[in-house]
């Protein structure tokens, strides 16, 4: 039974030693029993060098107070996905995410087990990003504008459904004053282009509009980047300055607020009604005026009844309401939509693309869009690549296979003839028309005598466009 015993543990640590992330093993004295090779790697240091020594002896950054591993060992309560920022005692900066367990026998701690996942090149990215914004914000204010001014304007939002353009007017009334603005809607309804068009037309406008996505951040890091930091408040930490104060006099948009972690929820609601930051381990506290606009891709209610967003923070928020409805509720601002699309596709793609047929305009249209506007600007990207550079219109076989297979059960309100459209065999035209195709080239190749250049110009396509329809129907160029 031993010896079974002894081929386990060979085994797990061989498992332990080949899998891609890290795994430190302390004992109760903070002895290190076991390192793998990808902590090692992570940590910069060689796994002879940390074996038997002392824990603190080569991560002299670490104290009691802010080593999950000690926390760990005094409490017996484990710590899940964790940011620790630590110094190597060969002065490398390491960051990494840990999971920390402690180990018990007997009712007694006898260690603590880490697993731990390098993020070390990705805040890296982070604090260049930080530092970037952070000179925008110490430019002379004439550079701030010109490089963090808002694009987007109300003349660039499209639609003529009456729940749309009544959106848009309660907006345009929003941008005279300063109070908050909370902007529902789902994912790609165009949440964005209505707070800076809001920015855009108020009096805030020559100041600088600041986005940040609260879901793209752990909020181990989101802290800082809301508040600023102070120099000392953490292992690595500088002097900069977090959101607020950047953004101070213009506007600052939070995008997927419900993602915020509910202590910086409570956080920010002071700021509100304060109207003064401190910086994370600062003691200096700093007026700011920040028009604040929010964005949540679920419905306000709903993130309250989950528990994801503070009731004080929701009514504090909530001065102006604004709903964007799906593109599903949009149907007549499909057409316009992608009219708006092929303009901006035929700049791009060097295209004239000059409409939709009305086969492939009732498959836009009955389509439900689960990712709204943005998807339907992916779906005419996608068409464009699929399209002859002599094309000039867009075709129901140019579009995306999953556009003419989920349809919706509503007819195409702008064509009497749509539902007759619906009925037809789009698989069968689209055959008829490739063989069409390929006999006309085969023919018209024949009788130039398989010159390339005069059988393209006789066809009225470009010499490139016909070798691709060679090698796409697989015609052999020569007799």
């Amino acid at each position: 039974m031993s010896e079974q015993n002894d081929h386990g543990s060979k085994y797990f640590e061989q498992m332990l030693t080949i899998i891609d992330v890290g795994v430190h093993l302390i004992d109760n004295k903070g002895i290190t029993i076991f390192y793998n090779e990808k902590m090692a790697e992570t940590d910069g240091l060689k796994r002879e060098q940390v074996v038997g020594k002392n824990f603190f002896e080569l991560f002299p950054s670490l104290t009691n107070e802010t080593s999950t591993f000690m926390k760990v060992l005094q409490t017996g309560i484990e710590i899940r996905e964790k940011i620790q920022t630590y110094v190597n005692v060969t002065g490398k900066r390491i960051t990494t995410i840990n999971s920390t367990y402690p180990l018990m026998e007997n009712g007694e701690i006898i260690g603590a087990l880490e697993v731990a996942k390098d993020i070390t090149s990705i805040v890296h990215l982070h604090d260049q990003i930080l530092d970037l914004r952070h000179q925008i914000y110490e430019s002379p204010s004439k550079d701030k504008k010109n490089a963090s001014s808002a694009r987007y304007h109300f003349s660039d939002l499209i639609g003529k459904s009456e729940t749309f353009l009544q959106t848009i007017a309660f907006a345009k009334k929003a941008s005279r004053t300063s109070s908050p603005v909370l902007i529902s809607g789902p994912t790609g309804t165009g949440k964005e282009l209505f707070a800076q068009s809001i920015h855009n037309a108020g009096a805030r406008r020559n100041r600088l509009f600041i986005a940040q996505n609260c879901a793209a951040v752990p909020n181990e890091l989101m802290e800082g980047i809301m508040f600023g930091t102070a120099r000392g408040a953490f292992t690595g930490a500088i002097d900069r300055a977090g959101l607020f104060e950047q953004a101070n006099g213009g506007t600052l948009f939070l995008d997927e607020l419900n993602s915020l972690d509910l202590f910086l929820q409570a956080k920010l609601l002071r700021v509100l009604q304060d109207g003064i930051v401190r910086r994370v381990g600062g003691t200096h506290e700093q007026q700011v005026d920040v028009r604040i606009i929010t964005a949540m891709n679920i419905d306000p209610k709903e993130a309250l009844g989950k528990g994801l967003l503070r009731s004080d923070l929701y009514y504090r928020l909530n001065v102006v309401n604004l709903h964007l409805p799906p593109l599903a509720q949009r149907i007549d601002d499909i057409p316009l939509l992608t009219s708006h699309f092929i303009d901006k596709f035929n700049h791009l793609f060097g295209m004239k693309i000059n409409g939709v047929s009305p086969s492939a305009l009732a498959a836009l249209v009955n389509y439900h869009w689960p990712g709204n506007i943005r998807e339907l600007s992916h779906a005419i990207e996608s068409t464009y690549n699929m399209m002859e550079l002599e094309c000039e219109r867009i075709e129901d076989h140019h579009l995306p296979a999953y556009l003419l297979g989920h349809t919706r059960t509503t007819t195409l309100r702008s064509s009497p003839r749509s539902d007759h459209i619906e009925d037809f065999s789009t698989g069968r035209l689209t055959d008829k028309v490739k063989q069409l195709e390929k006999e006309t080239i085969t023919d018209a190749l024949a009788f130039h005598q398989y010159n390339i250049t005069l059988t393209a110009q006789a066809l009225g396509i470009k010499r490139q466009a016909l070798q691709y329809k060679l090698n796409r129907y697989g015609i052999v160029r020569k007799p």
